[in-house]
């Protein structure tokens, strides 16, 4: 792996300490690192018990003309002591389109969800909700097409429609293997309150009518607790999302108060040939973060998700419930310190825990502010 790294910092110190390049480019580069340590293993969980790194960021972002932006982000990821160099985002972005059109091209986070387009280094607590680990790998990220527009309305209102390879989803043969569709709608309710609501659709064509299992490790699941092929670990054809965030601060200051309110409904279908109706997966999850005072942060989230695992032509079901209690200390805007205790409780799985675990999660160069 080690050999991996040699060619992207060398190009990358390249176009820092060229004189020509730097001032011709003039890229914000920044960098997220995270790290943790961990008690004990839980169910579907991406951190190792111990020691950890965590999604440590690399990325390079920078205006080209006045028509177009480009982005690259790579993430380095630690698992069973090896390292992993990935390559999360890498797109290229139009600005200024006329009727409020967007179009990006390339790898980047998809939009589904209220979560998933968001860097994991921006989230509340140590690890996604359950449903999220389960159904979209944390974090669903391809290769694709995305075109967004926003409608000339007087509250905010997004559309969008994506279509990606999927073979960071799922495996299979398709060109074209995931499409997407999500609408948001959000507005001010007064100086102190703001609101947010999106559905999202994901079709998954990977799915193939002959496929059995989806390319899921259940050993590797029971006895570890996570799976390292950084996609999802139970698909289906279709997966449907709805969101709905809530935000209050005092006079709209957020910088020296903060109640977040968000919730999300996921649920997939057509699991494989052998499917009926009553095999499906489905989860949510209700988050509270209390940002009450400038540098702390306090919040509690509740979870299930209930799965259908895949054993020929039929089905095992699996339940996990967890509740997430974290407290945050943010020095500023750069740097986290975040404890957080997680408490599980499984059917089906052999290895549900709680566990505490400490995390830091800094970054060094720009930092632009993070998304609603």
């Amino acid at each position: 792996m080690l050999n991996r790294i040699v060619p992207f910092t060398a190009l990358s110190l390249a176009l820092l300490t060229s004189g020509a390049g730097a001032n011709e480019l003039n890229p914000d580069v920044s960098l997220t690192l995270d790290g943790h340590y961990k008690q004990n293993d839980t169910v579907l969980s991406h951190r190792e018990q111990g020691f950890g790194l965590g999604h440590t960021e690399l990325s390079l972002s920078s205006p080209i003309d006045d028509l177009f932006s480009g982005r690259l982000t790579t993430v380095f990821e630690e698992h069973d002591g090896e390292s992993e160099i990935l390559i999360e985002e890498a797109y290229l972005q139009t600005n200024g389109l006329p009727l409020g059109l967007n179009v990006r091209a390339g790898r980047f986070l998809s939009q589904v969800g209220y979560l998933n387009g968001r860097h994991m280094h921006e989230d509340d607590f140590v690890e996604r909700p359950a449903a999220y680990r389960a159904l979209l790998g944390s974090h669903y990220y391809d290769t694709g097409l995305r075109l967004n527009a926003l409608l000339p309305t007087p509250f905010y209102w997004q559309i969008g429609a994506e279509a990606f390879s999927g073979d960071q989803l799922s495996e299979g043969t398709e060109d074209i293997g995931v499409y997407t569709l999500n609408t948001r709608v959000g507005g001010d309710l007064s100086a102190a309150q703001s609101w947010q609501a999106g559905l999202s659709y994901l079709h998954n064509r990977q799915i193939s009518v002959d496929e059995e299992d989806h390319g899921h490790d259940h050993d590797l699941d029971d006895e570890h607790g996570h799976d390292h092929s950084h996609g999802a670990s139970y698909t289906g054809e279709n997966l449907y999302i709805a969101d709905v965030v809530w935000k209050w601060s005092p006079n709209g200051n957020t910088r020296e108060q903060q109640f977040t309110l968000s919730a999300e409904y996921l649920y997939a279908d057509d699991l494989n040939k052998f499917a009926t109706s009553d095999d499906y997966h489905e989860g949510w999850y209700v988050s509270g973060v209390h940002q009450f005072a400038p540098q702390w942060s306090a919040g509690i989230r509740y979870g299930e998700v209930d799965l259908r695992e895949a054993h020929g032509d039929h089905f095992h079901s699996q339940r996990l419930k967890e509740t997430d209690v974290m407290l945050a200390w943010s020095r500023s805007h750069f740097s986290t310190l975040r404890l957080q205790y997680t408490h599980q409780s499984a059917t089906g799985f052999s290895n549900a825990d709680n566990t505490v675990a400490l995390q830091y999660v800094v970054s060094l160069g720009a930092h632009g502010a993070h998304g609603y």
